[in-house]
């Protein structure tokens, strides 16, 4: 459906109308348009129900069991092998790694398998006016959602997303479509749903943005030492002490490790127990992307998988 002017639909929800005031005001849409848009809006309690209950939650052995599977593995070698000159172009242009860009598609929606059966609108709508908890986030990306609609050209009422309201192949929310989004294949269009090179390179665009250090790595091992992790573990996960810090705290840190490095200090449950670990600066710009230390940690290890296997098939001799 587009957003040009029609008849005018039968009043909606008092919240909806005040927020196509708002529309009309500050972005100068029709108000028709919009309530004949809104009009088909569906509310959907199981948006609401997946929200509340996210994968990411789980402890991190079960979420790795999920996330880091042949499945994505294999279809890593894949997306890259069919890629190739798109990867290596964002790598070197963006600085970030191919196989960091492979992962993330891969954990988002495998690689375009899985890209969501929500319409986004429903979704979208749906958080923004009956999920208190996260309202008025979600009314920005309604607004952000119909501002994208009329620049790309998007189809407002049937596009689909996650549950979430998150777009295409890399499951960009509509403000980091707007913002970061990239025509990669110089089509004229920024499409995340169709375009692969548009989804590779806008991901490598969404990391530097936040920073991504080329050359660095996100993770190292640690262990606890005689350091009291309460105070360490409680901080968050922005990389705030430095290395030189964290031992003198009594934390063990691999030699190697840049002593002026600022990083966080986190631990995820393993079957065999809790397990320590420093997330450095490109650890953190991974979780801009999902706000979670099992996504983080799921990318960056899919990534390594996926860069192992590549590896292994360019030194198999042909038969």
């Amino acid at each position: 459906m587009s957003l040009s002017a029609s008849d005018a639909a039968s009043p909606l929800r008092p919240e909806i109308e005040n927020f196509i005031d708002e529309m009309v005001q500050k972005h100068g849409y029709p108000p028709a348009a919009l309530r004949r848009l809104f009009s088909t809006v569906q509310s959907r309690p199981s948006v609401i129900r997946a929200i509340s209950t996210p994968g990411t939650a789980r402890p991190w052995y079960e979420f790795r069991r999920s996330a880091i599977t042949p499945v994505r593995i294999e279809g890593g070698v894949r997306f890259w092998q069919q890629n190739q000159a798109v990867l290596e172009k964002a790598t070197r242009e963006f600085g970030v790694p191919e196989e960091i860009l492979v992962a993330t598609i891969g954990i988002e929606t495998v690689y375009g398998r899985n890209t969501g059966s929500v319409k986004v609108l429903d979704a979208l709508t749906t958080l923004a006016f009956d999920y208190p908890p996260r309202a008025e986030f979600f009314r920005t990306e309604l607004e952000q959602y119909l501002l994208l609609v009329r620049e790309n050209g998007i189809d407002a009422a049937n596009t689909r997303g996650s549950y979430a309201g998150a777009i295409g192949l890399p499951q960009f929310m509509p403000s980091s479509y707007r913002k970061h989004a990239v025509d990669f294949d110089g089509d004229g269009r920024r499409d995340l749903v169709a375009s692969r090179a548009d989804a590779i390179g806008s991901v490598a665009n969404y990391y530097r943005s936040y920073n991504w250090k080329t050359g660095e790595t996100a993770i190292v091992a640690a262990e606890s030492g005689d350091a009291d992790l309460g105070p360490l573990l409680a901080a968050g996960i922005k990389p705030h002490i430095s290395v030189r810090e964290l031992r003198e705290k009594g934390v063990v840190i691999p030699d190697g490790v840049d002593e002026n490095a600022l990083v966080t200090l986190f631990a995820v449950e393993t079957e065999r127990g809790g397990k320590l670990y420093l997330g450095l600066n490109n650890f953190y710009v991974i979780t801009r992307y999902n706000r979670s230390i099992n996504y983080a940690m799921a990318v960056w290890e899919l990534a390594g998988e996926i860069r192992a296997q590549m590896a292994s098939v360019a030194t198999t001799p042909s038969p």
